[in-house]
C-alpha cells in the first residue's frame, strides 16, 4: 500500500470513528428535553438521521433546528406514548426503516409513599414506561430483522436496580424495562439486533434546574459524590449504538458515579 493510499485509508477510518452512526436512522423518544434531547443531539453529531420524538411539535422542532444548525440530520415526530397501543403501533409503523430505537420517554412519578400513589399514576407510569417500549420495539423489530441488524437502547434507572424509597412505582417500571432488555437481547441477538440498557443515577438536566442541591445531596452516597450529566449519558448511548459495541448484548450499564457498585 502506498503512503497516499495509507493516508487516505487512515482518514476514512478516523471519519468512521468520529461519525459511527452515519447511514443509520434513529428514533429517540422523549427527545425534546433532558437526557433524550442530549442523546438526539449526540446521535446527529455522530452522523445519524434522528427522529426527534415528543408530544409537542414545537418543542421537537426546536431540537431539530439545533441539529440542522450544526449540519446534523433530524426531523420531528409526535405521538402521545400514553395513548392506546394501536395508536403507538400505527405511529411506529409509519416511520419507515428505523435502525436504532432509544426508549427514553418516561412518566416521572412524584416521590411518595406506596400508600399515596394514585390509580391514574400507576396507569400512566406503566403505559409510557413499560407498554410503549414493548409496542415500539414490536413494531420496529420486523424491519430490523429483514435488514439483518438493529439496535435497541432502553433508558432505565439505578432505581430499577436497587430499592430507593419512596420511588417504588418509578423503580418498578425501570426494573421491568431492564428485564425486557435481557429477554429481548436473548431473543434478538441471532437476528443481528443488539439490545442494551443504560441505568442513570441522579443526572443534571435542563428539566431539573433548581434542584441541583438535592441531586448533589443524593449523589453524596456514591463514590464519585456528584450527579451525572445528560451529555455523559448521551456519549454512552452513542457508543452502545455504534460498531464498537458489537459484542455487547443484554447489558444494564449503570452511569451513576458508582452508586450501584458499592
Amino acid at each position: 500500500m502506498s503512503r497516499q493510499d495509507w493516508t487516505h485509508q487512515s482518514r476514512l477510518e478516523r471519519e468512521a470513528r468520529s461519525m459511527p452512526l452515519t447511514g443509520k436512522t434513529a428514533l429517540v423518544t422523549g427527545a425534546t428535553s433532558g437526557i433524550g434531547k442530549a442523546i438526539a443531539l449526540a446521535f446527529a453529531a455522530a452522523g445519524a438521521d434522528v427522529l426527534v420524538h415528543g408530544r409537542d411539535t414545537a418543542r421537537a422542532s426546536a431540537v431539530v433546528e439545533r441539529t440542522t444548525a450544526t449540519e446534523g440530520k433530524a426531523r420531528a415526530v409526535t405521538v402521545d406514548l400514553g395513548a392506546d397501543p394501536a395508536t403507538v403501533r400505527d405511529f411506529a409503523e409509519g416511520l419507515g426503516a428505523v435502525d436504532i430505537l432509544v426508549n427514553n420517554a418516561a412518566t416521572l412519578i412524584p416521590a411518595q409513599s406506596m400508600t399515596e400513589v394514585t390509580d391514574q399514576q400507576i396507569s400512566a407510569a406503566l403505559g409510557v414506561n413499560v407498554a410503549a417500549p414493548i409496542v415500539l420495539a414490536g413494531a420496529l423489530v420486523p424491519g430490523m430483522k429483514e435488514r439483518g441488524n438493529g439496535v435497541i437502547i432502553n433508558i432505565g434507572s439505578n432505581t430499577g436496580i436497587k430499592g430507593m424509597a419512596p420511588a417504588g412505582l418509578y423503580g418498578a417500571t425501570k426494573g421491568a424495562l431492564h428485564a425486557l432488555t435481557r429477554s429481548w437481547a436473548d431473543e434478538l441477538a441471532s437476528a443481528g439486533i443488539r439490545v442494551n440498557a443504560i441505568a442513570p443515577g441522579p443526572t443534571v438536566t435542563e428539566d431539573n434546574i433548581g434542584y441541583e442541591e438535592a441531586l448533589i445531596a443524593i449523589a453524596q452516597a456514591s463514590p464519585d459524590r456528584r450527579p451525572g450529566t445528560a451529555d455523559e449519558v448521551a456519549r454512552l448511548a452513542v457508543f452502545l449504538a455504534g460498531p464498537d459495541a458489537a459484542h455487547i448484548h443484554g447489558a444494564i450499564i449503570p452511569i451513576d458515579g458508582g452508586s450501584i457498585a458499592v
